[in-house]
């Protein structure tokens, strides 16, 4: 589950890690009221005003922007505020801004050349191990960072099982090239954002970039968190941040009926049951000539309603030009789930306006075949993967 950045921060700050303060805010009236409490609690005259959505190179895009005064504050917020921000993470329509932060400036006057890093935690599933990524090149794409200047990028493996030592915290510090009091405070940093890591059961704590001010202080100015969707029953206040505005509303839907969806970019559409079975029809679909439209699993439970559920949210992908069902059936008979497809034929009607391939396989697939075949509804059964793809091919060779 991914956060916006102020979310991040919160839970940053919980743990003691130093962040740059700001105050969310959803329109420009309540912008200008913020800086006010903002100076008067830092003394600060800028404020940065950050648009809230979840995506990467905000600033690139305008929806980060420096404001000198109060008036600039109310105008860049409105501006900023409604506006659909296109990034190199969002979708070319963009993602529409629904809260901006407004965030103490940390830039002291006279820091021409501020020191900024980059720093994130994450698994390393190749070694099982959590691993904190850093670089002296904050404020960039790492990714370009590590395309130009790869010796510039460190890692520091943490064993999980006896959590960060000190003496990698200090390591960290001493490769970013800092001494004296930035040292110190960067190992405390290095600690608490590690605590928070492992104790929010996130996935990805990302801070591009932490600041080293120009009196040794370090803070987080930057936020990128996703939680683990596994582990959220432990943090119900960290499940009530959900922003379901910025995610897929397909994929919140199906969430919502139980079924495991990602929505994706192809024009035949699956439902199957089970994660591995599923990738293996992705690739089916790849080898049949088609692109996968989507991810669905919909779990041992195939009754009709579940079944209808199911075509209704992967007809709601106006590019799926084809429906491929592939259960196999072990805990759940395949007549069974044949049943629940016709079934859920005749109660959609017109609505299934693509064709559908049906194979199953397993526990009664002869009669599933059969209860298919004497239906008397536009549904072409299969028996095996190839005969599968060869149905596929077919009926996208048609739609062409």
């Amino acid at each position: 589950m991914n956060l916006h950045e102020y979310q991040g921060k919160e839970i940053l700050s919980s743990f003691g890690v130093r962040t740059q303060r700001g105050i969310v805010v959803n329109t420009p009236e309540e912008a200008v009221e913020a800086a006010k409490k903002l100076t008067e609690e830092t003394g600060t005259g800028w404020h940065v005003i950050k648009a809230q959505i979840h995506a990467g190179g905000r600033g690139k895009g305008g929806g980060v922007k420096l404001a000198k005064n109060l008036d600039e504050v109310n105008s860049i917020s409105n501006d900023i505020l409604g506006m659909m921000l296109i990034t190199p993470q969002t979708s070319a329509e963009g993602k529409l801004v629904n809260q901006v932060l407004i965030a103490e400036d940390v830039y002291y006057p006279g820091d021409s050349e501020p020191n900024e890093f980059y720093m994130s935690v994450l698994l390393n599933r190749a070694s099982g191990k959590n691993m904190i990524m850093y670089s002296t090149e904050g404020g960039m794409d790492i990714e370009a960072v590590a395309e130009e200047t790869p010796h510039l990028i460190f890692t520091e493996e943490v064993d999980p099982t006896t959590g960060l030592l000190p003496f990698q915290a200090r390591k960290i510090a001493f490769n970013l090239g800092l001494s004296g009091a930035a040292f110190k405070d960067m190992t405390k940093f290095v600690t608490a954002l590690y605590t928070a890591y492992v104790k929010s059961d996130s996935s990805l704590f990302e801070i591009n970039p932490v600041l080293k001010t120009s009196d040794d202080k370090i803070l987080a100015v930057d936020a990128k968190v996703s939680l683990d969707e596994n582990a959220l029953y432990r943090h119900k206040d960290y499940a009530e941040m959900r922003d379901l505005r910025e995610e897929n509303p397909i994929e919140v839907e199906a969430k919502a009926a139980g079924l495991n969806y990602v929505d994706l970019d192809g024009n035949v559409g699956c439902m199957v049951n089970g994660a591995g079975l599923a990738m293996g029809t992705m690739d089916l679909i790849k080898q049949a000539g088609g692109e996968p439209a989507n991810f669905l699993d919909v779990g041992g439970t195939a009754d009709a309603q579940r079944v209808e559920t199911a075509f209704g949210i992967i007809l709601k992908d106006p590019n799926v030009k084809a429906i491929l069902v592939n259960i196999f059936g072990g805990i759940v008979r395949c007549d069974r789930v044949a049943q629940g497809v016709v079934d859920a034929y005749k109660s959609m009607g017109d609505k299934i306006n693509v064709p559908i391939i049906c194979r199953l396989q397993g526990t009664n697939a002869k009669e599933a075949k059969e209860l298919i075949d004497n239906s008397g509804m536009e549904i072409i059964s299969a028996t095996e993967f190839q005969e599968a793809a060869d149905k596929v091919q077919e009926v996208l060779q048609v739609k062409a």
